[in-house]
């Protein structure tokens, strides 16, 4: 089983993409086990708040909460990528710069719409 680190705009991406999370995940990484962090479970309560619609529920029944060091949210998540060697869940541009150019990877959501794993 494979971990995966989700981001705040990845979750969003992946929910407005339509997509069913199991069969997404399993075409890109098998079977996943996913992690939030503190501070990304806070951007998405407010983000929820802002929007709705983001099926938090089943996110939060599914996740595992990591306690994230203070900094910003995008430190702490190519930290435990690192540290894990999990991708993570973002569409976020600058995060994947920073994800790539420390030799992590992260899984985006695709126009298709699909998943995709990118891994250097």
């Amino acid at each position: 089983m494979v971990g995966v680190l989700v981001d705040a705009c990845g979750w969003a991406s992946l929910v407005d993409a339509g997509l069913n999370l199991d069969i997404a995940l399993e075409g890109v990484v098998g079977s996943a086990e996913l992690f939030l962090t503190d501070a990304v479970r806070k951007e998405l309560d407010s983000l929820e708040d802002e929007r709705g619609g983001l099926l938090l529920d089943l996110l939060y029944e599914r996740a595992s909460i990591l306690d994230s060091a203070e900094g910003h949210t995008d430190d702490a998540l190519e930290s435990l990528s690192m540290e894990k060697s999990w991708p993570v869940l973002t569409v976020d541009r600058r995060l994947k710069e920073r994800l790539l150019g420390s030799g992590g990877s992260y899984i985006e959501v695709t126009s298709g719409p699909a998943l995709r794993l990118v891994d250097p």
